[in-house]
């Protein structure tokens, strides 16, 4: 059985920063690729940035380049997400997810967290 729980999502005004955590309980954790999506309402789930099983390959949304920067501990089972200079448009629901490769489509990741919300203010 796998589990993701996100944590560290809050309101925090536009500039501010906000880390994001994963806790994974699954087999072979170091064996995945993971990702954090975000969804606002009535938007189709985003990507915003992947890592593979071995944190040696990264991949970022081009609205996020240069502000997030996500990392994994295989030794812990976490994936975190650092998030600078937090924009309005940055709002939403942030997802961690769990997938054999680094992949852009939601529907390339087999395992999914509850989600958590990210809000910023203007």
């Amino acid at each position: 059985q796998v589990r993701l729980v996100e944590t560290g999502g809050g309101l925090v005004q536009a500039g501010g920063s906000l880390r994001l955590s994963c806790a994974a309980s699954m087999r072979s954790f170091d064996s995945y690729a993971m990702g954090w999506f975000r969804q606002t309402l009535g938007k189709e789930r985003e990507f915003v940035a992947a890592i593979s099983w071995s944190g040696g390959s990264k991949q970022y949304s081009d609205s996020v380049k240069g502000r997030f920067t996500i990392s994994r501990d295989n030794t812990n089972n976490t994936v975190t997400l650092q998030m600078n200079r937090l924009q309005a448009d940055d709002t939403g629901i942030y997802y961690c997810t769990a997938g054999n490769t680094v992949m852009t489509r939601p529907g390339a990741y087999d395992y999914w967290g509850q989600g958590t919300q990210v809000t910023i203010s203007a």
